[in-house]
């Protein structure tokens, strides 16, 4: 027999099933896809219902996975406030992998309202945005693989998020800063000077993205600048923004992974938000080659999002989110293991500087451009697409604001072999 809930108390039942997944008593609004609505209308969480099958995906996972699920899908929508709704769910959302590891008074609660409306059935098919890669975990093919997930999803999307500095990094909001671009140039200016860049030196940047940092670098310090990225679609982007500046005979834009630069020695070397993708198992060889790639003196400035010490990195889990639709195989680690494997390869830390609350801003600034302009985001992706990227950034920008991660810039130097490091007396010097 099948039972199916009274059109009247299919919101009040859904609602019961959700606090029952959530495990709370957090106040919900639910509107359900025929019209019919539970909870106080001034409920700090609004959530809208449009398709049955929203309940099915709860039901398979009752946890951020399945949340996001159905954010992707459209089968469901916040109608409140969307960072507040985002932060007021992010405090009670679990990461269990499915109804089987829930509590089982709350698993019959859930059986019995789900049973009320008809939503049992067969997991629906996750939404096309969602990915599990296959092979090693960081072999060469894997990490393009990955890569190519989230950064060729088009040039014109990303143009559309990030403005015309096409930054995919935090920016830095110094005193008087208000525009994104002008904090992104803020940024790659200071990495630039850090690095001590000046005219015929010669720079590599790994993971070079579209190209921003060695064209600031060659065209505002006479650096000769290498750009690598494993995405195609950023290098044949990055090469057209360095011939449009009639910078072609100072940038040099591959793809290649940095485990094959195989030209060294460089002066510097930039690394800024790719150290992420690399994994804990490998930045022993991630350090050592970029060691091994530097002059004595050379400098390294590594700029990374870090987690707490003691907190799991979640981007690896099966229900995380950012698994399966923003960053497959990513990996957090906290500033310590970093600076370990800098040190471990031969380097000497030179500076750390911390700026997790300008990566809140970034992002905030992202989700700006990209509510702003929705109807050309989703022509240029799809709308799940679309949504992923909203839903990302959005966490992340209150995940920074609660310190749960941070971004910190690393600045190493190779010595040389009698010790000498090549670096000011003061701090000031340094940033001069």
């Amino acid at each position: 027999m099948k039972y199916v809930a009274n059109s009247q108390n299919n919101a009040s039942a859904v609602q019961a099933l959700v606090r029952a997944a959530l495990g709370t008593e957090l106040p919900l609004r639910i509107r359900c896809w025929d019209g019919t609505t539970a909870g106080p209308p001034d409920a700090p969480v609004r959530l809208a219902l449009h398709r049955r099958r929203a309940l099915r995906r709860l039901l398979w996972a009752p946890n951020e996975l399945g949340l996001a699920r159905c954010f992707v899908a459209g089968d469901l929508d916040v109608e409140s406030d969307f960072f507040d709704s985002l932060s007021q769910l992010e405090r009670v959302i679990g990461s269990q992998s499915g109804p089987l590891e829930v509590d089982r008074a709350v698993k019959w609660d859930m059986i019995k309202s789900g049973l009320r409306l008809g939503a049992f059935g067969l997991p629906p098919k996750p939404p096309a945005e969602e990915i599990r890669l296959g092979g090693r975990l960081h072999s060469k093919r894997r990490d393009a693989e990955a890569i190519s997930h989230h950064y060729d999803v088009g040039n014109d999307f990303y143009a559309l998020v990030l403005g015309p500095t096409m930054t995919y990094s935090c920016a830095v909001w110094g005193e008087g800063v208000e525009s994104l671009d002008d904090a992104q140039i803020a940024k790659v200016d200071l990495v630039a000077r850090k690095l001590g860049l000046d005219e015929g030196k010669r720079v590599l940047d790994v993971g070079c993205g579209w190209g921003t940092f060695v064209i600031h670098a060659a065209k505002q310090y006479g650096a000769h600048a290498v750009g690598v990225t494993l995405s195609q679609a950023q290098a044949d982007f990055a090469r057209k923004r360095v011939a449009e500046e009639g910078l072609s005979d100072l940038v040099e834009i591959r793809v290649q992974d940095y485990r094959d630069v195989r030209d060294g020695p460089f002066d510097a070397i930039s690394s800024i938000g790719m150290a992420e993708h690399v994994g804990l198992s490998m930045l022993p060889t991630y350090a050592k080659v970029l060691y091994d790639l530097l002059k004595p003196e050379g400098r390294l400035l590594n700029h990374a999002i870090s987690r707490k010490a003691g907190v799991r990195g979640r981007t690896g889990e099966r229900t995380s989110f950012i698994n399966r639709y923003v960053f497959p195989d990513g990996e957090l680690e906290p500033l310590g293991v970093m600076v370990d494997a800098i040190e471990d390869a031969g380097f000497e830390v030179r500076d750390v500087e911390a700026l997790r609350e300008h990566y809140a801003l970034t992002l905030r600034a992202w989700v700006a451009n990209l509510e702003t302009r929705w109807a050309d985001a989703v022509r240029l992706t799809s709308e799940g697409r679309a949504r992923v990227w909203r839903l990302y950034m959005a966490a992340s920008a209150l995940t920074f604001e609660r310190g749960s991660i941070g971004v910190n810039q690393v600045l190493a130097v190779r010595p040389s072999d009698s010790g000498t490091s090549g670096f000011p007396r003061t701090r000031t010097a340094l940033l001069s």
